[in-house]
């Protein structure tokens, strides 16, 4: 008897067990924020059936809890949860659905999947297996979601996309704020448009205003030309507008050129960029860059400006060329013989500079054709070569683009050549030509020749070898006036090979001729601003110490003061008048 009555206890044990529902098995996301302690449930946070074809309860199914079955329909404050199937864990306040399942949201935001686990104390849920979320902005497809309704947010790290009906983006890791529609993409980003794609391992995008925030190494691809690109790793991007706002390690590229800067804008659609700070334009294609403190670029002008102390840097394989001024402006245009080319243009305003190893030059404007190797420099321009200044209103340089050495310079208006007779002693002696026009021929990077036209001039030191001491003497200085005047320079003479179209050259001894005689009255003979290396044309003048010569006038003081003597050896014969 007493065996029985132990056996009736323990069956009943047994079927109580049974009867206890055991709790669900959460994802860690929806785990109790108290472990092991039950929530407090009020009426009004209980999940509600609104609808089930079939409530059933079975001890060897879903643990022995409540699940309902056809078009079950359950409400927890105002969100409307359907499926196939529901599970309901009553003491856990806690639901899971499976089969067609939907979330219709209050703030009007629907989340379709396979299945769904919803935690109505906290507000949290999870959704599985062909995740959708649909809002009137955009819709976001992934694999596994996780939302909260209290902070209204939807989560993802299984990799998926939101489209907003123009743009669809690709994520590993999302984050969507719905209240203020914001989503923040983690690793490995694509936004790809119908124009342009966006890639990046951390954004942030508001689908409200379209603006899209970078906090990593971001690259903007336009599609339809992959070379056009802007790569950032901190910056904002106005989706809409198609403005990209650029702060750190920037770059746009555009028509095979490269701008950058510490701060830069540029507009995708007008093709309009500037940069501020440490701005350098590079073309390689060119193998020039230009540097400054702010630069803008026109793309679809295909040109660009540099102002705030730029200079400018032709690389050439022997011997670069380096310009600087207020403003340097560079631009292509299609050949006139061929449209399928463009030619590059460089030009340096105001107060312009430049430098080559074997010719430096100063103006106010500088226009260089860097296709076809042909320098203007415009309004009072001076060019040095060795020891030998050349001055006029216009001067033109002609490069060979082969050798990358200058062939020749043309002079228009008021053309003078100046050279130093003896660079090596500091004579007052200069070798001088001058006229209208003037061409000067280079040979070996030097000048060699000049061919002057129109009122052509020259003052020249003339010597000759002492057939015993075979040591140069001086003859004196020979001065021509011609039509036309034919010149070769050598390394301490200039002589005149030709001289026609009436034609009048005269020798003077140095004891006959004036030293104010010996210079034109245009002679500019400039130290001062002489540009000697090419970090001189940082400045506007590298002002150095105008060099003092030292003028030799001893045979003609000589002279003077033998004919002084003369004279008053002739005045003294001269009879004395006495006034009575």
């Amino acid at each position: 008897m007493r065996l029985i009555f132990f056996l009736l206890i323990f069956i009943s044990t047994i079927a109580f067990a049974q009867d206890k529902p055991k709790p669900v098995q959460r994802d860690p996301y929806l785990q109790n924020p108290v472990k092991n302690q039950p929530q407090q449930l009020s009426p009004g946070n209980m999940v509600k059936i609104i609808h089930a074809d079939e409530i059933k309860k079975d001890p060897l199914k879903y643990d022995g809890n409540q699940f309902l079955t056809g078009n079950v329909q359950v409400e927890h404050q105002g969100s409307i949860l359907t499926a196939d199937e529901v599970i309901i864990y009553k003491e856990e306040n806690f639901v899971k659905a499976i089969g067609n399942t939907r979330l219709q949201n209050t703030d009007g935001s629907v989340i379709t999947a396979g299945e769904m686990e919803y935690d109505g104390n906290t507000q949290k849920g999870v959704a599985r297996k062909n995740v959708i979320l649909t809002d009137p902005k955009q819709t976001i497809k992934t694999d596994i979601m996780y939302y909260d309704r209290v902070s209204n947010q939807a989560y993802f790290n299984t990799g998926g996309t939101i489209s907003d009906g123009q743009n669809v983006m690709y994520t590993k890791t999302a984050t969507y704020f719905l209240d203020t529609k914001m989503i923040d993409f983690v690793g490995n980003v694509k936004i790809d448009s119908p124009d342009y794609i966006v890639e990046g391992v951390n954004i942030k995008q508001n689908q409200n205003t379209k603006v899209a925030e970078f906090f990593g190494p971001t690259t903007i691809t336009n599609r339809a030309n992959p070379k056009n690109r802007v790569y950032t790793e901190r910056g904002t991007y106005k989706m809409n507008t198609k403005e990209a706002y650029l702060n750190k390690n920037s770059k746009i590229f555009y028509n095979d050129k490269i701008l950058t800067g510490d701060d830069m804008y540029y507009n995708q659609l007008s093709g309009f960029g500037k940069a501020t700070g440490n701005v350098t334009l590079d073309d390689p294609l060119e193998r020039r860059y230009i540097k400054g403190g702010y630069g803008e670029i026109y793309e679809k002008k295909d040109s660009a400006m540099m102002t705030k102390s730029p200079y400018a840097v032709k690389i050439l394989e022997k011997d670069s060329i380096y310009f600087a001024s207020e403003k340097i402006i560079s631009y292509q245009k299609p050949d006139s013989l061929d449209a399928t080319k463009k030619k590059s243009f460089l030009r340096a305003f105001r107060k312009g500079r430049f430098y080559k190893s074997n010719a430096q030059g100063r103006a106010d404007s500088i226009a260089f054709n860097e296709t076809d190797g042909i320098l203007h420099m415009y309004t009072e321009p001076i060019l040095w070569s060795g020891e030998k200044q050349v001055t006029g209103d216009k001067i033109e340089a002609y490069f060979n683009t082969e050798t990358e050495n200058i062939d020749s310079l043309k002079v228009l208006g008021n053309a003078f050549a100046i050279s130093k007779v003896d660079s090596l002693t500091r004579k007052d002696e200069f070798n001088q030509v001058k006229g209208k026009l003037m061409t000067v021929y280079y040979q070996d990077n030097n000048i060699k020749e000049a061919k002057v036209i129109g009122n052509a001039q020259s003052i020249v030191y003339v010597d000759d070898e002492n057939q015993q001491t075979k040591q140069k003497e001086r003859i004196g200085i020979t001065l021509s006036s011609c039509g036309i005047i034919g010149a070769l320079f050598e390394e301490k003479a200039l002589q005149i090979v030709s001289c026609s179209i009436g034609a009048t050259s005269d020798t003077y001894p140095m004891s006959m001729l004036e030293p104010s005689k010996r210079k034109f009255p245009d002679f500019n003979w400039n130290t001062k601003d002489r540009i000697r290396k090419w970090q001189d044309i940082l400045v506007d003048t590298p002002n150095y110490p105008e060099v003092q010569y030292e003028a030799d006038n001893s045979l003609y003081d000589k002279a003077q003061e033998a004919v002084e003597k003369e004279k008053a050896k002739e005045e003294a014969k001269k009879p004395k008048r006495i006034r009575k």
